[in-house]
């Protein structure tokens, strides 16, 4: 591959596609597939665990991305790794016609989990290292609305083209064309990004091995001796207690039967919900939260944002109890409830920028920040669908309104730290 550049590509041209590009995947295995498993009648504790099991790659994805740094360039890792997710997704759907399609399919979702950390960690490189400061702040707006549009066609566009098919063709069927959707759209990817994507810089010589691990270990002691390091794990890992265990059960109840306490849509109402009132609502609670933010600074503004970010999962408390019909009600709640998620997470982003990364390495602090704010997701995502069984949906949602109680304290206890001369030292 040649990854000379004679002149700098555009930003325009390539910073749209590669977050989309990012967005795709992560929505496939954390949302997607939990609606596929569902229209196959899976049972909703099976359906959270191993879904939840399968998106470790990116908790963990700091413990390889330094590794990176040793071979090729980042154009190459993300050209890889969207190629590579793309036949992925066509073994996917390929394995769902097998008896033992489950066994096949949440391993190979695991694959895809792997795969998108590692592009997601070259996407950031190339970000930071072509870009200038300027180029970066005029382009960072791109990432979440492209990283949006994504979320938007997955979960749901195709949900509701899954939903449509699945009338017509049957479940197996409409979920293989899904899945071969993603692959298409990955490798098309691949070969547009071949010919308009920057390098990111040359790699390290592979004999620097040991200068790199030494400076990883130098990485990891540097995060660990912050000012009040512990309270802001503490932080990370609870602010998204209530909504980690939410998030897994809002789509499975969403579509559960009616008899047993969800509210009976089908997957295209969902597609629908999911693809126009949702991400609408986040991307409108994110903007207005900045300018919050940027009025009242982060440390005025945190308890706030995390009463917006847990106070809407009431929502389907309400829902739970009420069982409405109406396509008008249920749409309310849902994007109120998207809002204030989009309103919220806006706090957990800033803090990590601001708190935890800061310092002579804050590529690399912050990947480790966002490391522990998955870990606090993902951990209480896999318990959540045996609760919910045991439980029911109505006692269950009543369960997590007073699962938010930790991700008050924490945000009422973290303290701030005093900036000093490292956190300006560029990274």
């Amino acid at each position: 591959m040649n990854t000379t550049e004679p002149k700098k590509t555009h930003p325009a041209l390539w910073v749209p596609t590669v977050y989309f590009a990012e967005g795709v995947p992560n929505v496939a295995v954390m949302i997607v597939s939990l609606l596929m498993y569902k229209s196959m009648g899976l049972p909703d504790s099976q359906i959270a665990f191993f879904t939840g099991l399968a998106s470790w790659p990116w908790m963990l994805k700091p413990i390889w991305g330094p590794l990176l740094e040793l071979f090729k360039t980042k154009k190459h890792w993300v050209i890889g790794t969207q190629l590579a997710g793309g036949i992925v997704f066509a073994l996917l759907s390929f394995a769902l016609t097998s008896p033992n399609y489950f066994e096949y399919t949440i391993v190979l979702f695991g694959l895809v989990a792997f795969i998108s950390a590692t592009h997601d960690i070259a996407t950031d490189g190339i970000y930071v290292n072509v870009l200038t400061d300027k180029e970066q702040a005029e382009f960072v707006g791109w990432q979440g609305a492209c990283y949006n549009i994504a979320r938007v066609l997955s979960q749901g566009v195709l949900v509701y083209v899954a939903g449509q098919l699945e009338k017509q063709l049957g479940v197996v069927i409409a979920w293989r064309i899904v899945m071969g959707i993603f692959s298409g759209t990955l490798i098309l990817l691949s070969v547009y990004h071949y010919f308009v994507l920057p390098s990111g810089g040359t790699s390290r010589n592979v004999t620097t091995v040991r200068e790199t691990l030494t400076a990883f270990g130098d990485v990891i002691k540097t995060f660990f001796e912050k000012q009040y390091i512990w309270w802001g794990i503490a932080f990370l890992v609870l602010y998204r207690f209530a909504e980690g265990q939410a998030i897994k059960i809002v789509p499975l109840f969403l579509r559960g039967a009616r008899d047993v306490g969800g509210l009976g849509l089908s997957t295209s109402d969902v597609g629908i919900y999911y693809g126009t009132f949702g991400p609408v609502a986040f991307v409108l609670g994110s903007v207005l939260a900045g300018y919050f933010v940027a009025k009242r600074g982060l440390k005025r503004s945190l308890f706030i944002l995390c009463c917006f970010f847990n106070v809407p999962f009431a929502v389907y408390t309400f829902l739970a109890f009420t069982m409405p019909t109406n396509f008008w009600i249920i749409g309310s709640g849902v994007t109120f409830e998207y809002f204030g998620y989009g309103f919220g997470f806006v706090g957990l982003t800033l803090y990590m920028m601001q708190q935890m990364a800061p310092g002579p390495y804050k590529m690399a602090h912050y990947a480790f920040a966002t490391s522990l704010m998955f870990f606090g997701n993902m951990i209480p995502s896999m318990w959540s669908g045996y609760l919910s069984d045991f439980l029911g949906y109505k006692y269950f949602f009543l369960y997590v309104i007073i699962a938010t109680i930790p991700s008050f304290l924490a945000t009422w206890f973290v303290p701030f730290r005093k900036t000093d001369a490292s956190d300006m030292t560029p990274a």
